[in-house]
């Protein structure tokens, strides 16, 4: 059963998404070419512990990881390698904590870049940008930003008298809309006293159909998306799960709690 959390169970996981979001902002300023995945992994973990907290991923059994890292066609789960990155390489960040017994759960995906020239599509020895490049960035940077933006809007979805239907719409219809395709084979779920709880959040749905939310409910509500079909297959690592046809694969999340007139996020790590 799916219930609203009470206001003190409330402050630790407001505490838990707070170390999330400060771990998720240390990766990201260390993301840059030629940083191994394990390396990004032991910056999240390092960070985590450091505020109090442990890794909530850790808690799932057989995964012995702090974070799952994807790259490019990969969409979740991937197992930290000894992978280095990449120019334009776009890269999935997963991360969650635990604080007191109360978990968190975020994800954001950047673009990997070398250098402010390479950052905008602009070689450093010539004065505009080539066309491959630059239009290779364009399009990268275009599929982030719609993945971005539909993540605010499913978001602004959670409030008292609205339903999972609703959130869901509003994913599958941004997505499609920007003529990508939401995974309908992986969803956004509740979070709270364990990593993933009810409410199932599927990435595709109608609106005012399914469960209605409540003040105080805690959920991670995940854009989950595909730049080709959007049809996907586990790898043979038993984690790491990747777009059949190659495309570039996209993953933004946040919790939040659902709230009265708006939503609370907690793991937003923009401002810190």
């Amino acid at each position: 059963m799916v219930q609203s959390r009470t206001e003190e169970e409330l402050k630790l996981f407001r505490k838990s998404g707070q170390i999330a979001a400060r771990a998720m902002k240390k990766v990201i300023e260390n993301v840059r070419v030629g940083i191994t995945l394990k390396e990004l992994d032991e910056i999240a973990e390092n960070e985590i512990q450091r505020l109090g907290g442990r890794s909530s991923f850790k808690t799932v059994p057989g995964y012995y990881w702090t974070t799952c890292l994807t790259i490019n066609d990969e969409v979740v789960h991937g197992i930290p390698r000894d992978i280095e990155l990449k120019d334009g390489d776009v890269l999935g960040i997963d991360l969650g904590a635990v604080y007191e017994g109360w978990h968190s759960d975020m994800a954001w995906s950047v673009i990997v870049r070398a250098s402010e020239y390479q950052s905008i599509g602009i070689s450093e020895n010539s004065d505009t940008p080539t066309l491959r490049d630059a239009g290779t960035l364009k399009e990268k940077e275009k599929f982030l930003k719609v993945g971005e933006e539909i993540l605010w809007k499913a978001i602004a979805q959670a409030v008292e008298g609205k339903k999972i239907g609703d959130i869901s719409s509003v994913i599958q219809q941004g997505v499609e809309g920007a003529g990508y395709s939401v995974v309908k084979s992986l969803a956004g779920h509740g979070v709270g006293r364990e990593a993933h709880e009810d409410p199932e959040i599927p990435e595709y749905g109608t609106a005012g159909k399914g469960l209605i939310l409540r003040t105080g409910m805690t959920l991670a509500i995940e854009v989950i998306y595909a730049e080709g079909r959007g049809e996907v297959y586990e790898t043979d690592d038993g984690w790491t799960i990747s777009t059949k046809d190659g495309s570039l694969g996209g993953l933004f999340e946040m919790s939040v709690i659902v709230g009265k007139k708006k939503p609370e996020i907690t793991t937003d790590w923009r401002g810190l």
